[in-house]
């Protein structure tokens, strides 16, 4: 069980020594650091429970085991609402069980009622990264062709993994691993940056990019569009590429965007 536990009053059930490293109970008095705050860094699964409940019964028991299956990646912790009338105004509880996840502060994820072992493990998927995000979140190219043998043809893994084998000139390779890619405007703009590599005007552009120089990048690219003939769309591949992950907000991809509609349209 981890330090600073709280007991809730009215003698909740314990959770299993099994699973004592996973689960904690929790009372109004600790939820701002047990759950809030934990939940900066790691999700935190609460259910909201009572001990006359039939269904919380039944659904307990499989939200501990998905917890204890994912230990050091999720925290379940328990609310007897009996106890804790208080979490249970402030969160709408209007019928038990009731489980919410909280990630950051926030309350990101949420059902009500008893649920079969398979949704259960569902729910707390979506909540814990997989080994293949874990991987491609390393950036490292070994840990990025681990995550494709994981999940063939995963976006993020091939388009980082081609980045690398185009920064060391093994384009043919980077074409391999981007063939497989679908619905991706990285991979897309990466295959179309190979196909334009024999094009010197734009040499000047892939250097920025390598570069990290985004927005000269993309100056460059623009500029290169009027004349670019045959390849004007594999240009356009390549700028919505690199804009990819920007938000509609964000000034620089706003703009290039406003720009390349005005040149191609």
């Amino acid at each position: 069980m981890q330090q600073g536990q709280e007991q809730t009053a009215g003698a909740p059930r314990a959770p299993s020594t099994l699973w004592a490293m996973t689960v904690i109970n929790v009372s109004e008095a600790g939820f701002e650091r047990e759950v809030m705050g934990r939940s900066t860094t790691l999700p935190v699964v609460v259910d909201f429970w009572a001990e006359w409940c039939g269904p919380c019964r039944q659904l307990g028991p499989l939200l501990e085991r998905a917890a204890a299956e994912r230990e050091g990646k999720v925290v379940l912790a328990k609310v007897d609402t009996d106890a804790n009338p208080g979490l249970a105004q402030s969160f709408d509880i209007r019928g038990i069980p009731a489980v919410k996840a909280f990630s950051d502060r926030s309350v990101v994820a949420e059902f009500v009622g008893a649920q079969g072992p398979d949704a259960v493990e569902r729910f707390f998927d979506a909540l814990v990264p997989s080994e293949a995000e874990l991987l491609v979140a390393s950036g490292k190219e070994s840990d990025l062709r681990q995550a494709l043998q994981l999940e063939p043809g995963r976006p993020d893994a091939a388009a980082g993994l081609a980045r690398i084998l185009i920064a060391r000139g093994e384009d043919h390779e980077a074409l391999e691993i981007l063939a497989p890619v679908n619905c991706s405007f990285q991979a897309d703009g990466l295959a179309a940056r190979v196909r334009l590599q024999k094009d010197d005007q734009l040499a000047g552009a892939f250097a920025a990019l390598d570069r990290g120089e985004l927005e000269r990048a993309l100056e460059q690219l623009l500029a290169a569009l009027p004349s670019a003939d045959g390849d004007r769309e594999d240009i356009r591949r390549v700028i919505v590429g690199e804009l990819d992950g920007f938000g509609p907000d964000d000034p620089l991809a706003r703009d290039t965007r406003r720009r390349l509609a005005a040149i191609l349209y």
